[in-house]
Order: structure tokens, then sequence, then C-alpha cells
């Protein structure tokens, strides 16, 4: 696959899915495929890494995502490449209630939480095409942070800030043509 340059002039790197927490390889299979489609770079699996128990919050029942990125930090496996954590863990930020995701643009790191992405998360029946297609958006979504995109105020642009499973499930998969010209893909 070519290397993809983005508007800051910065080669898109590979992009390495770490597991975090124990995810299965077919939702990281799934990740994979959706990210190298669009940001038409390698994408492989490192070296899966453990929650980190300490970045739990008991009163809130949730973890906070800067935590998630300092693991990836130190887990040297990205020092030329993005990497992406995938975790089933609920995730926050200070002064939010949850996010879906989190990146450290200056590092080259994201992860995203499948934790409210599954329908099991609202008393749901799985639906895993559903899901499939939510962690993708996510996904990507955290990526473009990192390539240097702000949130979008196209509703149907992966960019979109997603405040809600709504906001997710209306936007769509890719960016649109403004977030594309600015990416130069």
């Amino acid at each position: 696959m070519g290397q993809t340059v983005c508007y800051t002039g910065r080669r898109m790197k590979k992009i390495v899915i770490v597991p975090i927490g124990g995810i299965a390889p077919q939702i990281t299979d799934s990740i994979s495929k959706g990210l190298e489609a669009i940001f038409k770079v390698k994408v492989s699996e490192g070296k899966g890494l453990p929650e980190p128990r300490h970045a739990y919050d008991p009163a809130r029942k949730q973890f906070q995502a800067a935590a998630f990125l300092r693991e990836l930090r130190a887990s040297g496996q990205g020092e030329h490449e993005i990497l992406l954590g995938v975790t089933d863990a609920d995730l926050f930020v200070a002064g939010l209630n949850y996010v879906f995701g989190e990146a450290d643009i200056f590092a080259g790191l994201a992860v995203i939480s499948l934790a409210r992405i599954k329908q099991e998360f609202y008393g749901l029946t799985p639906d895993p095409v559903l899901f499939a297609e939510r962690a993708a958006k996510e996904a990507v979504h955290e990526l473009g942070h990192i390539w240097g995109l702000d949130h979008c105020d196209d509703p149907a642009c992966v960019m979109f800030f997603s405040n809600s499973i709504a906001d997710t499930d209306a936007k769509g998969p890719g960016f649109c043509e403004k977030c594309r010209e600015t990416l130069g893909i």
C-alpha cells in the first residue's frame, strides 16, 4: 500500500492496533480492514496490554482514558507507528460523562472504547454488523485527530463529534470532502 500524505506534510505511518484487556482477534481484524480501506496504509496487531487497573475510578465505574494513552506510550510498540488501543473498558475524560475514544495527536496514540458501542450496553440484543460499523467509525475518527483533523460540522462526516451513540450511528464511515482534502486522501 502506498503512503498517504496528510496536510501537515507528515507521512501517514503504519497503524498498529493494540488490544487492551483481552479483545477478541476478530474484532481487531474487522477494525484493521476498515482502517486499511480508508487510510490506504498497513495495519497490524501489536502485543496486547492489560487494562491499567490504577486508572479505574470506582465512584464513576469507569477508566480514565489518559491512563490508557500513557500505557500505550510506555509499551514501546509505537516508535515508528501510530498506535490504536482497543478496549472494552468504559472510558472518561475530565468534564465529560464518557468518551468513545481519545487521541494524543503529538504522540501518535489513540484509544477507542467498545463498551458503549455495543447494543448490550443499552439493554438491547447484540448486533454484530452494527457493532463493527460503530467500531470502525470510532477508530477512523480518533486516527483522523492524529493526522490533524478537528471535529467537523458536517453530521455525516466521521469527524463529527459523537455526543451519543445516535450521533455515531448517524454519521458516515468516512470523511467528508473538506476533511479528505485537508488530509490529502
